[in-house]
């Protein structure tokens, strides 16, 4: 069932000028991560990814930026997200040439070209099932920033977004705890330490197999090991979102304020890198002192205007 859209909050958190360059910080985390993530499906650069050197730039991002720009797009348009606005968002800057997976490109298409319902397209996905991959989840980082200081709202906002593309449970519970870390990593009064934060985000999601990967997130934050973690936890090789939110956020919580060291963690683990470092990378960003490195900016491409960013 779609939930529906949810009246806007009794008291906002801060003002939208605020909320905007919160917002607008995350997506361009998640944007450098994303470019730079997706130079290390080159063979060229595997070297270079163990090593911890940056490959040429510069860097174009893929799809998990794309359609991030269009959750903030509508989000300064309407104040919270209208699931028409955003599904009309995806289809008209939909670019074939950014990744996107096969049933999205087709289920955007067919929006675009043909004015198909999103609801339909979205919820016959996978012999009615739908789609439980990260794509939903890639992209939702900015909304929790927008909801720093409110995390329960950014919650249910990820949640109606899930649907305009992802309507497997899986899917959009992915997309509700990214969101949540994305609006406890951006609170300046929210949790500082790796594990009151992974706590706090496994209150605000319901059981399910992305609930039960990041409670095993948290029982491994003391693990050095990465490849140890991403073993236990998956790393997105399979493209859901239980495969990949739970490695994320324990990366994100353990590399609170150092995205470079954040980056490269995350990124030589392998997997799904772009999206890993994208969900990574907008988390670590929604905080203050979380951004990435100048030169790392300046090589990524810069976001669209369309996007409504600060």
């Amino acid at each position: 069932m779609i939930p529906e859209p949810a009246p806007e909050p009794a008291s906002e958190p801060g003002p939208v000028s605020a909320r905007l360059s919160r917002a607008t910080a995350s997506l361009r985390g998640l944007a450098v991560g994303d470019a730079l993530g997706s130079q290390f499906f080159v063979p060229a650069n595997y070297a270079a990814l163990q090593s911890g050197d940056l490959p040429p730039g510069p860097w174009a991002w893929t799809d998990d930026t794309e359609m991030a720009c269009s959750v903030l797009a509508v989000l300064v348009a309407h104040g919270r997200i209208d699931q028409d606005a955003l599904a009309r968002s995806f289809a008209e800057h939909h670019d074939f040439d950014r990744g996107y997976g096969p049933a999205v490109n087709r289920m955007l298409r067919l929006i675009r070209q043909e004015g198909a319902d999103w609801r339909e397209l979205a919820a016959g996905l996978f012999n009615g099932q739908g789609s439980w991959g990260n794509g939903a989840a890639m992209r939702i980082a900015p909304l929790g920033a927008w909801y720093a200081g409110d995390p329960e709202q950014a919650t249910h906002q990820a949640e109606i977004s899930a649907y305009t593309t992802h309507q497997h449970r899986e899917a959009v519970v992915g997309a509700m705890a990214v969101a949540a870390a994305a609006a406890l990593a951006a609170d300046p009064a929210g949790p500082d330490d790796p594990d009151a934060l992974l706590g706090a985000v496994l209150e605000l999601v319901p059981r399910s197999a992305v609930h039960a990967g990041i409670r095993r997130a948290r029982d491994m934050l003391d693990y050095a090991d990465v490849a140890t973690v991403a073993a236990v936890l998956g790393c997105g090789r399979r493209t859901s979102a239980h495969d990949t939110v739970p490695f994320a956020l324990w990366a994100a919580a353990r590399h609170l304020g150092d995205y470079e060291r954040a980056f490269w963690t995350t990124a030589r683990v392998g997997g799904d890198v772009d999206t890993n470092c994208a969900i990574v990378g907008g988390i670590i960003a929604a905080r203050t002192g979380g951004e990435p490195p100048a030169t790392w900016t300046r090589w990524t491409e810069p976001l669209p205007e369309w996007a409504g960013s600060a």
